[in-house]
């Protein structure tokens, strides 16, 4: 029995390092290629715990606290690389696109998909305002093929579609925990909002988002100052290319904000763009996100291999017909017509708006959300709720990490033989002004 123990560990440790290995290789292997390393490591974790029966069930049910760990990590160092990667200045104008996929796609899509939750599958409000407020936000993890690239400087550089879906994935995440927190409200003391709406709108909304626009600031700032303008050459990071230090800064940021009352996602990715501000085109930052994009190549294979083994151990065994045709409503539809809507007259070209619409990746950061929840109440017909967003997760992985690659690639031709001007929204005269 203890051999038994111990041919399994350092089975796992084989299969570790060939799944490092799989991550320094497939993005080379993979580029101009319509797959993405995402779909790689959903299969490899689900022939592995197919295979491998000797291997612990991955059931984010049964573990919710690990489950929620896991994901966190994985967000955070997500929303670190999303924020210092992001060469456009925070504005009004420039951010145009961002501030309506926020305020009217994303909430279109909580509701949209709570109704549908409710009315179609029957779930309780609870539950299927849960199943909205987890499925809106769109993944800062899993969304690489489909983001810009690293920081080059340039703020009109950053074509709309890449920019738009970065910044989006980097502020959703944070704001769409109001809505996870609203349920969790109607989970303990009912779907009537009288008992809970006031605590609500003041702790979990006001509050909450205060606190952590004012933590990412601070702490971003302050890393800037140290980074850049520190006195003593010893305390001058930037000059001595420590990458490790973006961790620093990513715990610093969470940890702090969490503590303080607020909400560290938001801090995170507000401290990144913070340390950006500080020095904007000093070659430091490309250390420390090139630093930041391994840890997260790493944590992305790590959780679609298990999010795989759960898949193949049960996760979506609970799924009815109902539940698939909502799943693939909300990848198909919900979304795709929600961010339609809220980019009319925005910034960019028709087919720029559209592939924005079309791109809304469904992932980590969803399976965060209901961890979250579900180790913080009770929801009546939990099983069907992670079902769901399991299914959503899978098709948003094969289906957009088949299609990023052709039509970013067609955008960019179309682009790069049409005249700037020709193009609303992609050139300097869509940014505010310097």
């Amino acid at each position: 029995m203890e051999r038994k123990r111990v041919d399994l560990l350092d089975l796992t440790y084989a299969l570790v390092g060939v799944g490092a290995l799989l991550a320094g290789l497939l993005p080379r292997l993979l580029a101009d290629r319509p797959m993405s390393m995402p779909i790689v490591f959903l299969g490899l974790g689900m022939a592995l715990f197919s295979v491998i029966g000797d291997l612990p069930d991955p059931d984010p049910i049964q573990y919710p606290e690990v489950a929620e760990r896991l994901t966190e990590i994985g967000v955070i160092v997500a929303l670190m690389g999303a924020g210092l990667k992001l060469d456009r200045r925070l504005g009004w104008r420039s951010w145009s696109s961002t501030w309506r996929l926020l305020a009217v796609a994303m909430p279109l899509t909580i509701a949209a998909t709570a109704l549908l939750g409710w009315w179609w599958i029957g779930l309780a409000p609870a539950a299927a305002m849960l199943l909205g407020s987890a499925l809106a936000p769109t993944d800062p993890v899993l969304a690489s093929d489909v983001q810009v690239g690293e920081p080059g400087g340039q703020e009109d550089g950053e074509d709309e579609v890449r920019f738009a879906l970065t910044s989006e994935a980097g502020l959703n995440d944070a704001l769409a925990f109001p809505f996870v927190y609203a349920a969790i409200h109607m989970a303990v003391a009912g779907a009537d909002p009288a008992g809970w709406l006031g605590e609500w709108v003041l702790t979990d909304v006001l509050v909450k988002l205060g606190v952590g626009v004012l933590g990412g600031v601070l702490v971003g700032r302050l890393l800037g100052a140290l980074f850049f303008r520190a006195r003593s050459e010893k305390l001058h990071l930037a000059s001595h290319a420590e990458g490790f230090v973006a961790l620093a800064a990513t715990f610093l940021a969470y940890g702090l904000t969490e503590v303080a009352g607020g909400y560290g996602f938001l801090a995170v990715f507000l401290c990144a763009r913070s340390i950006r501000a500080s020095e904007r085109d000093h070659d430091y930052h490309q250390v420390l996100h090139d630093f930041v994009e391994q840890i997260e190549r790493l944590l992305t294979v790590l959780l679609l291999v298990l999010f795989g083994g759960a898949v193949v151990r049960g996760l979506l065994g609970p799924l009815t017909w109902q539940m698939v045709l909502l799943g693939l409503a909300v990848v198909l539809v919900v979304r795709p017509l929600s961010a339609w809507l809220s980019l009319r007259g925005g910034p960019g070209s028709r087919a720029e708006r559209t592939t924005i619409a079309a791109f809304g990746i469904r992932g980590v950061g969803s399976f965060y959300y209901l961890a979250y929840a579900t180790a913080e109440a009770g929801f009546d017909g939990v099983e069907l709720v992670w079902a769901t967003a399991g299914l959503v997760v899978v098709v948003s992985v094969l289906l957009h990490g088949v299609a990023a690659t052709p039509i970013m690639k067609r955008l960019d031709r179309v682009r790069n033989t049409e005249p700037a001007a020709g193009i609303e929204g992609t050139g300097p005269t869509a940014q505010d002004p310097p």
